[in-house]
């Protein structure tokens, strides 16, 4: 039987991050066996769907496992007894890439503690390589983890979050020990290109986040009402501006309904924020949805909406261009690999309300150029987003066949 590819991240399944689930179910198409790892348990409220569910089963919980001492030690003085340089020199990186002072030296200890959890259950597995996406804390105990269990391990780069503390995380060290990174975007590549030396840039590889294109039908729009924005519920994706916005549009365009599927720390805010603004009519909030409710809902509307702030490639546009639905989007990360301005969608300054009122009059005044903008996004995402694909390209990476 074929080793397997360990897959860790912070949180897995999660409904937020549903790109990772099939970039995992596209790897095991291609014939390789991936075993799934997440640092938490993720909430019931991700469990949205029986794809989650599944994957969920058949994940191994590092903290749950770390969090009972007789299996903590046994992993820890095992990796010891086993290869003491190793172990040693895992503990030696953990204290030479501690985020700077007292509390990030205490975060660090928890996730060297993880690490060995981690690598001794790679062992078990006889895991021949450890990915890691989402670079941050789960990257770190990745990083560890990997060199207790002497195999190799890599990354997939996101941002923009790590992009604004990338020394605390220690990103250039885990580029430089890292067997490739896939960059989920130029955008994030030249981010690494900065904290590295150009003897590595050839190991920063472009591997899209996709989407199955199949999956989006499409579908006859013609009430021009409807407004769809999907999303974590949180500051950065800029919803207030989208708000805004949509209450200078309304008096032009009677009958506008915005349907915002998500959920997250800003959620009740948001619902009083729309009543106080005279939009609890016009709003509906229906929380997380499964996959499958998602691509449903996106056949439903006619317009989609992305306010955000920072963004890396928000897979959720390639979702909704797959779905043949013009898109308005912000000039935020790597938006503008994805959204050509004026031929699949419009891109407008982040935090620009007037902007954003402008581009949505434009398309909900303009039946046929949403069409053509629909066809041209699907085209795209076709080509250059196709989950399919990136995972052929990545799997190519993992199996060292580069």
């Amino acid at each position: 039987m074929t080793r397997p590819i360990a897959y860790l991240t912070g949180e897995y399944p999660r409904a937020t991050d549903t790109f990772i689930q099939r970039e995992v179910a596209a790897l095991r198409a291609q014939g390789l066996v991936i075993a799934t790892c997440s640092i938490r348990r993720t909430g019931v409220e991700h469990l949205v769907g029986p794809e989650q569910q599944e994957e969920a089963a058949r994940t191994f919980h590092v903290l749950e496992a770390a969090k009972k001492p007789l299996q903590l030690f046994t992993a820890h003085f095992g990796a010891f007894l086993r290869t003491p340089h190793r172990y040693l020199g895992a503990m030696t990186l953990a204290y030479r890439t501690a985020p700077p002072g007292l509390k990030g030296a205490l975060w660090q200890a928890f996730y060297f503690a993880e690490a060995g959890v981690l690598a001794a259950h790679l062992r078990r597995l006889d895991a021949r390589h450890l990915h890691n996406h989402i670079a941050e804390a789960a990257g770190s105990v990745a990083m560890l983890a990997a060199h207790m269990a002497e195999i190799p391990f890599s990354f997939t780069l996101h941002g923009p979050g790590i992009f604004t503390a990338p020394g605390y995380w220690r990103l250039d060290e885990k580029i430089s020990r890292a067997s490739f990174v896939a960059c989920i975007s130029n955008f994030a590549r030249a981010q690494a290109m900065l904290l590295c030396p150009e003897a590595q840039w050839d190991k920063l590889k472009i591997i899209h986040c996709g989407v199955d294109p199949a999956r989006y039908k499409p579908t006859n729009r013609t009430s021009r009402k409807r407004l769809l924005f999907v999303g974590r519920l949180a500051a950065v994706k800029g919803v207030p501006v989208l708000f805004a916005a949509l209450q200078k549009v309304l008096e032009k365009h009677p009958g506008l309904h915005l349907t915002l599927i998500g959920d997250g720390p800003e959620r009740k805010a948001l619902e009083e924020q729309a009543r106080a603004m005279g939009l609890r009519d016009v709003t509906s909030f229906l929380g997380f949805q499964s996959q499958d409710d998602v691509a449903a809902a996106l056949a439903e509307h006619d317009l989609f909406v992305l306010p955000s702030f920072a963004e890396g490639v928000p897979v959720v546009l390639m979702e909704a261009m797959a779905a043949r639905l013009p898109v308005v989007a912000t000039a935020v990360g790597g938006v503008g690999e994805l959204v050509e301005h004026g031929s699949s969608g419009l891109i407008v300054p982040p935090g620009d309300i007037d902007a954003l009122a402008k581009a949505l009059d434009v398309l909900l005044g303009d039946a046929t150029r949403g069409q053509a903008m629909g066809k041209i996004g699907a085209a795209k995402v076709a080509r250059d987003f196709d989950s399919r694909q990136e995972a052929a390209r990545l799997a190519t990476l993992l199996e060292g066949r580069q």
